[in-house]
């Protein structure tokens, strides 16, 4: 039960960070809809995934890589400049409003599903709290394999279950709100982005 416990907390404290990737969530639920933001989430998730395993199975290889300067100045830049690019196109983009169910094309939901993926893959904050996690609290710790997985599992439902909640909380949201609101959000949200990304790049150049 503690190693759930601990889980919890850590998938807690990922999940209410209000960075790219809430915004990312409500912002494609409030324009297009549920099902369009949980394949954003979707696309999320994967990528955790793929990041807590990559770490979990290539920690000590990779080890002199992931703390080396090179490699953090290099990640640092890729994810501003995409950040960047997701906020001045939501800023631009003036937001289109589903109420009424539309269905979308194979294509539509793969740009759905990369934009949840890139955003949580270029992220150096949810990049270096797996690594933190994995290669201080897990390994330093000594924890056996099935502690080790059930953690891991119970932090990755936790952030999976609270992403479902911004999804269809932020879409029910949109029905009590105007175009003009929307709108204002949708800037807002691309401020924000744009922000994390020149913080971001700030941080890295100096």
């Amino acid at each position: 039960m503690s190693i759930i416990l601990e889980g919890f907390l850590f998938g807690a404290a990922l999940a209410s960070s209000l960075g790219p990737i809430f915004i990312a969530l409500t912002q494609t639920s409030m324009e297009k809809g549920v099902l369009p933001g949980l394949t954003v989430g979707s696309g999320i998730w994967v990528s955790d995934i793929l990041i807590v395993f990559l770490f979990y199975n290539f920690i000590y290889n990779i080890k002199d890589s992931i703390e080396s300067s090179g490699f953090r100045f290099w990640m640092g830049i890729s994810g501003a400049i995409i950040l960047i690019g997701f906020g001045l196109y939501m800023i631009i983009k003036e937001p289109v409003i589903e109420y009424a169910d539309r269905k979308y094309s194979y294509r539509n939901y793969l740009g759905f599903w990369l934009k949840g993926f890139l955003i949580n893959t270029i992220n150096p904050f949810t990049f270096f709290f797996w690594m933190g996690v994995i290669s201080t609290y897990l390994i330093g710790r000594g924890l056996g394999y099935q502690e080790t997985l059930v953690l891991l599992i119970t932090i990755l439902v936790i952030i999976i279950l609270s992403d479902t909640a911004k999804v269809f909380l932020a879409d029910r949201l949109k029905k009590w709100l105007t175009h003009r609101h929307i709108n204002y959000v949708s800037n807002f949200s691309g401020l924000l982005m744009l922000g994390f990304g020149i913080f971001m790049a700030i941080r890295v150049l100096w």
